[in-house]
């Protein structure tokens, strides 16, 4: 089976209100692309925050002490590390220019995910604005996803991805945020490989590697390409949950 990504061309730039699942739909029809059972549709989480008006003004945030304090060890603006802080559950690390966080969703990322580039001056309004991660990934996927199956008629899955960075290794990477109607991991306990030998520890993080393959076709930069439609996912389309990505605290050697 081959795997076919092909990026959305076209898309229109998004402004907050606007109807983010109709505007796939419309793109999907510009680049004759028709859903079927099994494809999936991957977003980056920018549209999704932009759509859903995630926008925040640094100009209107006071920021506290505990803020301050933290800005003076990083070398940040005190208003953004309290959006920041804001945002997260635990600083995990801090160094200066950079702060790692447990985000509130769950994961750990820089900066809680918070972003300037490829804003919009005439959306965004001043230098001072920022865009923050969607409220709830997993819901604004379910929902674009109910929409999607409506349209077509087809069983489909949504992904919502970031760039994010790992532990030990440079660069960014394309990693799940929220998900709907696919599975996060493939379980290949019990497995046997080539020559019969038993599977004993390959769990295999499908929503996340699918992800970096589609961030591959999205860019990071100028590209203009925020969503892509897959077909030939190796793998059936269910209900998986976001949080069997998450490696709990207690188990997570890296902290």
């Amino acid at each position: 089976m081959s795997l076919v990504i092909s990026p959305l061309r076209w898309f229109p730039l998004v402004k907050p209100g606007d109807d983010l699942g109709k505007m796939v739909l419309e793109c999907l029809q510009r680049n004759a692309l028709t859903l079927r059972d099994g494809d999936v549709i991957v977003i980056t989480q920018k549209v999704v925050s932009k759509a859903e008006n995630r926008y925040e003004d640094l100009r209107a945030i006071t920021p506290t002490q505990a803020a301050i304090d933290l800005a003076q060890e990083t070398d940040k603006d005190p208003r953004l590390v309290e959006v920041i802080l804001r945002e997260s559950d635990e600083v995990i690390r801090k160094r200066k220019g950079t702060i790692i966080v447990q985000h509130k969703l769950g994961f750990i990322c820089a900066s809680a995910g918070i972003d300037h580039s490829n804003l919009n001056d005439e959306v965004a309004g001043s230098q001072d604005t920022i865009l923050l991660l969607p409220e709830d990934p997993n819901a604004s996927a379910a929902k674009l996803r109910e929409e999607f199956e409506k349209s077509s008629g087809a069983h489909i899955g949504v992904l919502i991805i970031d760039s994010q960075g790992r532990a030990w290794r440079f660069g960014v990477v394309g990693m799940t945020i929220g998900m709907s109607g696919i599975p996060a991991i493939v379980d290949e306990r019990g497995w046997t490989d080539l020559f019969g030998n038993v599977l004993e520890i390959t769990v295999v993080g499908v929503a996340d590697e699918l992800a970096a393959a589609a961030s591959l076709m999205m860019g990071q930069a100028s590209e203009g390409t925020p969503v892509v439609h897959v077909r030939g996912f190796p793998y059936p389309l269910e209900d998986g949950k976001f949080e069997d990505l998450i490696r709990t605290k207690n188990v997570d050697l890296f902290r």
